[in-house]
């Protein structure tokens, strides 16, 4: 009667007893494994057929677990690997399901044709409300006005800096002379020496999102940070230091990196570019006579009010935007180091970020993940750039959030970036920004 029982019924997969360590990063390959049971009979009403039959297979075949299971399945979600918890969702370090090519191939042609006219139209257009600004400011010359002018002259110096980025890139034109001479023209005006950060910026662009080989605004390994004196770290992490670094960048890069954006012999640059970096480092030294200069014209105080102040402004605006390009997301997000980091990986944790108002007067330099991995596309092409890439980037792509005309929760997400985004382990090959819980209690 036993044999019936197990011929005729069956017998149920074992239960899930074994479990999966509770460390380590041990994968686990589920097999799936199908139950050969004999067919039972559907005649009930021929009790002794069963035990006669000689086609009747007798054995029992058990499965083994079709997955291994933890102890408490709830304890998933509390998982934290070098910082981060895996939370059981969608993982933003692991490989895409797509190559550079899919995302290439989604955008339409016609977002990599660059028009020199256009491009040109915009730097007439802000150069020309560059120079409207300062002749109301002068002319009005009061302390209801000076305020209003500072904000927005600094965030035209902004402006023009964006264009001078896009000459840098290649994408303000196909016309190598023409980028170089807008480029100095504009870069210069605002206390940037162009090639010296060209340069610079193209090693940010090839190397984004790998620990130690990033330029600007990576992370610190952790054997660094615990380095730094208690001053560097509280400048570097309290507000509003971090939205003065610019010109400090400029001149001996971030801790644990040595160099001068204005030196042709500085670690930045090669052999090659030494004249390159010469030019622009006198073109930086030409506007700084030209700023002495119309200090005895017109007066320190004045030249403060009117080229000073802005030139902050703009400084504070540059580290924000660069700043939030690549931090400040609710989940955090990788940085790579060794195999794990590529061109695609390192590009898709770039944030895009809405600016309200500002969108269209900074040239969308928010929409930052597509022109990040594609910078040749012209800034004016890069929403439908990105609209066309969503579909291939799915949840690699993280939305902003929508802004309203001024995009003030943006100081909210940096602030909060500020509080937790502090270094990343000296080991793995993957990390995540981890916490100094002690560094504001000092």
């Amino acid at each position: 009667m036993a044999s019936w029982v197990l011929s005729e019924c069956g017998l149920r997969p074992l239960p899930r007893i074994c479990h999966r360590p509770r460390t380590g990063n041990t994968t686990i390959n589920t097999i799936s494994t199908k139950i050969k049971l004999s067919p039972a009979s559907t005649d009930l009403k021929r009790p002794f057929v069963w035990c006669c039959s000689r086609e009747r297979k007798w054995e029992v075949k058990v499965s083994t677990p079709v997955r291994v299971a933890s102890v408490f399945e709830e304890e998933r979600e509390n998982v934290w690997i070098n910082g981060v918890s895996d939370g059981g969702n969608f993982d933003p370090g692991a490989p895409p399901p797509f190559k550079l090519a899919d995302i290439k191939a989604a955008i339409p042609k016609h977002c990599w044709v660059k028009d020199p006219w256009r491009s040109m139209s915009y730097v007439v257009r802000d150069v020309a409300i560059v120079f409207g600004l300062a002749a109301a400011a002068a002319y009005f010359n009061n302390w209801l006005v000076w305020p209003l002018y500072w904000f927005a002259q600094g965030t035209m110096f902004w402006a023009l800096f964006v264009l001078g980025h896009d000459c840098g890139h290649g994408s303000f034109s196909k016309n190598h002379n023409l980028n170089s001479v807008v480029g100095h023209l504009l870069h210069s005006s605002i206390f940037v020496p162009y090639h010296g950060w060209r340069i610079s910026h193209r090693t940010h662009h090839q190397n984004h999102g790998h620990v130690e080989k990033d330029e600007s605004w990576h992370p610190l390994p952790e054997r660094i940070y615990k380095n730094l004196d208690d001053a560097t770290k509280t400048l570097r992490f309290t507000l509003p230091f971090p939205l003065l670094a610019y010109p400090f960048y400029l001149w001996g890069r971030s801790p644990g990196k040595s160099g001068s954006h204005f030196h042709p012999d500085s670690d930045l640059f090669i052999p090659s570019e030494r004249k390159d970096v010469i030019t622009s480092t006198l073109c930086w030294s030409a506007m700084a006579a030209l700023l002495v200069g119309l200090s005895f014209v017109m007066g320190p105080i004045q030249l403060l009010k009117l080229y000073g102040v802005p030139y902050v402004i703009f400084v504070a605006w540059l580290d924000l935007v660069t700043y939030l390009h690549h931090h400040g997301h609710d989940e955090k997000l990788p940085w790579y180091r060794g195999k794990e980091w590529s061109y695609l990986r390192g590009g898709l944790t770039t944030l895009d970020h809405d600016y309200g108002w500002v969108n269209n007067i900074h040239h969308d330099i928010g929409t930052h993940v597509i022109h990040h991995l594609f910078p040749q596309i012209p800034h004016y092409h890069l929403i439908e750039a990105t609209e066309a890439a969503k579909p291939v980037l799915g949840k690699y792509y993280r939305e902003p959030k929508k802004s309203g005309p001024l995009a003030l929760h943006l100081l909210g997400i940096l602030m909060k970036s500020m509080k937790r985004d502090h270094y990343v382990s000296d080991t793995g090959d993957i990390v995540y920004y981890q916490t100094d819980p002690n560094l504001y209690r000092k």
